[in-house]
């Protein structure tokens, strides 16, 4: 009897078998991290607008409460943003939220919540604290 040399048509079978749920795993693994990479990029570049909201106020120095609402900005138009601003149980503390919207899909894709204080220097008890110093140094320098 001849030695058989190769394989046989089930060995061939299984192996292709193997290879095929081998690949099914692959190409779906690919999938979600292709799917993953999206969404991260999504969720930084509406967390890179939410701060730069915030940034915004403590640049202005002007808390006034109320909703606002704007688009991303240039490069930026599949974005919108709600910020949301409301007085604290604390004197001059409020509370400030930015809600970013991606518009294709009408949901919201990151919140940002903080607490700013009102900038020092805008009370009328401060004004009326600095001009009393300011007259006092005249006097004391006569």
């Amino acid at each position: 009897m001849k030695p058989d040399h190769g394989f046989s048509l089930v060995e061939v079978m299984v192996a292709v078998l193997i290879l095929g749920v081998a690949l099914a795993g692959l190409t779906e693994g690919i999938t979600t991290a292709l799917s993953s990479n999206k969404e991260s990029e999504l969720q930084t570049t509406a967390a890179l607008i939410a701060a730069g909201q915030i940034e915004e106020l403590r640049a202005d120095g002007i808390l006034t409460e109320g909703v606002t609402e704007g688009e991303g900005g240039e490069g930026l138009s599949l974005y919108r943003w709600k910020q949301t601003i409301t007085r604290a149980p604390i004197d001059g503390l409020y509370e400030v939220s930015v809600e970013v919207q991606h518009t294709k899909y009408a949901r919201p894709v990151y919140e940002l919540r903080t607490l700013l204080f009102e900038p020092p220097g805008d009370s009328s008890t401060e004004k009326e604290r600095k001009s009393s110093f300011r007259s006092k140094g005249r006097r004391g320098s006569q």
